[in-house]
């Protein structure tokens, strides 16, 4: 680590030498671009100068930075949705010019489109980087009225859903482990509610959601597949603005408003179910389940303070919490399941000079699991969960309009609790183990450039290293060849157990062909010190978060995607085809015949194995941002693949989640001011299944004899939805509109998972088994109003 330290630096030293050469008698151009309605940044903002025909876009706290030689210049600013600006600058000197930018009225149309716009699509090295628009997402059908980020996401093409309504992402082939899920920076460690099917997110608080599911920057790492960064609102520093919903089965208030005008701002956002309000009174007092129900909310909040030009501070925190519940008075069986996430984020952005910007963070991350049974005189508990306490700096430096250089350091304390359980009989409490905890440091330190050679070729370089050291406290059982624990290592607190050092190199590269065409390539190389270990076919609560050790080595992915690009129509509309192959070392599964009891007075990792994971596949994407008319549609056809030498007898498999085929249509038009429609249209291969061939009786009992892992695939999934939004008011003081969903409008009955029905006497010669298919969601109409004043 020594040694990649003192290469960090070299490489730095030799960006900091060789800009300065090109920097002498050049001045910077630089500012802030904000909302001029309500103050929040913009982040992504197109700044364009038209006599270099060069620009770039705004970092994530509306930041720009552009040295260009002395001159007189037209500087263009653009956001879609909002009015162009534009300004001659004469730059005889370092300038600093802030900009807020007006919202277009409701009667423009956004078909007038300039050479101010930047076609980030073509000119940017990114590739499988995709920003969803949060307004867009609302004019769009909402399943039982709540509009969910997640599930918009999972229709862009490489990502994937468990199945009906399910929240994971299965981004190119990779588990809902490997996709990293930031809100203002902390990790979301389970990103759903109600078992799935909604996110954690609520709309009304999120400002921006940055997808990457192919070369990722190396500031960012830790997982393999995909990070998904959504960064919430700041507040409206204007003036004071309420906002809400209410709907079928959930309601969402949200305040904000300036804490000193221009200068500081907050917001606070809450959101509850209610079903378990409103069935109640229709349960009867003698039902033997009187008491049971469900609910899930969310908090949302964050201030931020402009303290200066040159400093902000930004604190922000989220806590959200399911509850499952059941109550039998007949048999005095009660169980109760909460489980949730919290988070907080304090960032302080320092501007050292025009060229050089500075965030630093502290973060908090916690997820919790509780399940609590109890009956009469028994009780019985099962906790697990994961915290950790995070430390990161992250420079911009922009030494020309034609480098953009990032470097930074990270460093977390993660503390695991996996699986671990305690009881109680007639007021006794008896043992079941000590309490497993498992600790963990991870550091990372990364330099990138991005930067024009000329004006057709731009190149993205990154390197970041990384290191994962588990330390004590920690109690290693060891098996013997039957596997039964024989003897155990106990390390101290603070005790060095196993260290992990890696080094990640990053590459992306973009070849303008002409004005309206690029090509693309890049490598990507990650290490994953974190895992989910699961016993279910989708991502549930119960999953086990567990860290490298010395029995787990860390996962490691590496990924080279190619991809052509192609605008239309004065970019109107954007095309893609983007093709990827990733390889994945050190996949973890639970051996065959794991039980979820086998982690108890044990380790966890001495029930599992590795295997090694392969995918491919194409992606076509074909989006229109512009005018009334807008959306996108997305095709993907991949394969995914495992091989683990201790399941399926060392053969290949496909992964549950492989589907050969993936399409989705989304569409939203704006018919005039009253009205606005959206639709959207998803067909996907079926998921795989490990189903039993055959049932035989031994003993009088049955057994199951499996085949191939994964040796089905379920029946194809495809689903309508329709929406239509009727803004009653949509200016002045008072804003509200309703909106009507139809989910799965001609109510296709998809498969939600199958199970094995054996029907019939084997002694009458009519034993048979029947494969029985469940389904969960026919056609759901729901309504909700939303209002803002």
């Amino acid at each position: 680590m020594k040694n990649f330290t003192r290469l960090i630096g070299t490489l730095l030293l030799i960006v900091l030498s060789s800009s300065a050469l090109f920097s002498q008698k050049k001045f910077t151009l630089s500012g802030y671009v904000k909302d001029d309605s309500n103050g929040e940044s913009m982040p992504g903002a197109n700044v364009y100068i038209s006599e270099t025909k060069q620009g770039a876009a705004t970092n994530t706290y509306g930041f720009y930075s552009l040295t260009l030689p002395e001159g007189t210049y037209t500087v263009s600013i653009s956001f879609v949705g909002f009015q162009d600006f534009k300004q001659t600058v004469q730059l005889n000197k370092d300038t600093r010019l802030n900009i807020n930018l007006k919202t277009k009225s409701i009667e423009a149309k956004e078909v007038e489109i300039t050479g101010t716009r930047i076609e980030q699509n073509l000119k940017s090295t990114d590739m499988g980087r995709v920003e969803v628009s949060v307004e867009e997402m609302k004019k769009l059908p909402a399943f039982f009225g709540e509009v969910d980020l997640v599930k918009i996401v999972q229709l862009i093409p490489g990502v994937k859903n468990a199945g009906e309504g399910n929240t994971g992402l299965y981004v190119r082939g990779g588990g809902p482990d490997q996709n990293l899920v930031l809100l203002d920076e902390a990790v979301v460690y389970n990103a759903a509610h109600l078992l799935g099917f909604f996110s954690v997110f609520n709309s009304d608080a999120v400002k921006t959601v940055d997808l990457h599911k192919g070369g990722m920057p190396a500031q960012y790492g830790g997982r393999l597949a995909s990070v998904l960064d959504i960064s919430m609102k700041e507040g409206n520093m204007k003036k004071f603005q309420l906002d809400g919903g209410i709907g079928l089965i959930a309601s969402r208030l949200t305040a904000q408003g300036p804490i000193k005008k221009d200068t500081s701002s907050f917001i606070i956002s809450a959101r509850r179910t209610y079903l378990d309000v409103l069935v109640q009174p229709f349960i009867r007092e003698t039902s033997p389940t009187k008491g049971s129900g469900y609910y899930f909310y969310d908090l949302n909040t964050k201030i931020n303070y402009r303290l200066s030009d040159k400093d902000r501070l930004f604190i922000s925190g989220y806590f959200g919490r399911d509850v499952f519940t059941f109550k039998s008075t007949e048999s005095g069986f009660n169980i109760r399941i909460p489980w949730g996430n919290a988070t907080v984020s304090t960032r302080w952005n320092h501007l050292f000079s025009n060229k050089l910007f500075l965030n630093t963070s502290l973060i908090f991350s916690d997820y919790q699991f509780e399940s609590n049974v109890e009956q009469t005189a028994f009780k019985f508990n099962v906790f697990s969960g994961v915290r950790d306490y995070n430390a990161k700096m992250d420079f911009t430096w922009y030494p020309s309009y034609r480098h953009t250089v990032k470097f930074g350091a990270n460093y977390i304390y993660h503390r695991f609790t996996p699986n671990n359980a305690s009881g109680e009989l007639v007021g006794e409490a008896f043992s079941l183990g000590p309490p497993e905890r498992i600790f963990a440091h991870e550091s990372a330190v990364y330099i990138s450039d991005d930067f024009d050679v000329n004006d057709k070729l731009r190149i993205h370089t990154g390197l970041r290293g990384s290191m994962f050291n588990q330390v004590g406290p920690f109690t290693r059982y060891l098996k013997d060849e039957q596997g039964f624990t024989n003897d155990s290592i106990v390390y101290d607190r603070g005790e060095p157990i196993q260290t992990y050092p890696n080094l990640e190199p990053r590459l992306m590269m973009r070849y303008q062909l002409n004005g309206k065409s690029s090509i693309k390539a890049s490598y990507t190389m990650n290490y994953q010190y974190i895992h989910i270990t699961s016993l279910a076919n989708q991502s549930l609560p119960t999953d086990l978060w567990f860290p490298s050790t010395a029995l787990v080595r860390p996962q490691k992915g590496v990924q080279y995607s190619l991809g052509y690009y192609r605008n239309f129509k004065e970019n109107a509309w954007e095309a893609s085809i983007e093709t990827y192959y990733k390889t994945m070392d050190n996949q973890v599964e639970f051996k065959d015949g794991t039980l979820p009891s086998d982690g108890l007075n044990d380790n966890v990792d001495n029930f599992l194995t590795f295997g090694r994971g392969e995918a491919y596949g194409a992606e076509f994407f074909l989006k229109k941002s512009l005018g009334n008319f807008s959306g996108w549609i997305g095709y993907t056809l991949s394969w995914t693949t495992r091989t683990f030498p201790e399941l399926n007898n060392g053969k290949t498999f496909y992964a549950r989640y492989d589907r050969r085929h993936d399409l989705s249509l989304v569409l939203s038009y704006d018919l005039n001011e009253k009205w606005t429609f959206g639709t959207v249209f998803v067909y996907a291969s079926g998921n795989l299944m490990w189903l039993p061939t055959n049932i035989y009786y031994f003993e009088g009992k049955p057994v199951l004899q499996y085949g191939e892992r994964n040796n089905y695939r379920m029946p194809a999934y495809h689903r309508w939805d329709l929406s239509a939004t009727w803004y009653t008011r949509r200016s002045g003081k008072y804003r509200a509109n309703w909106n009507f969903s139809i989910y799965n409008v001609y109510s296709r009955l998809n498969p939600f998972f199958i199970y094995i029905d054996p029907e019939g006497d084997v002694t009458e010669g009519t034993f048979e088994n029947n494969a029985k298919m469940v389904s969960l969601f026919p056609i759901i109409p729901s309504v909700t109003y939303n209002f803002s004043f």
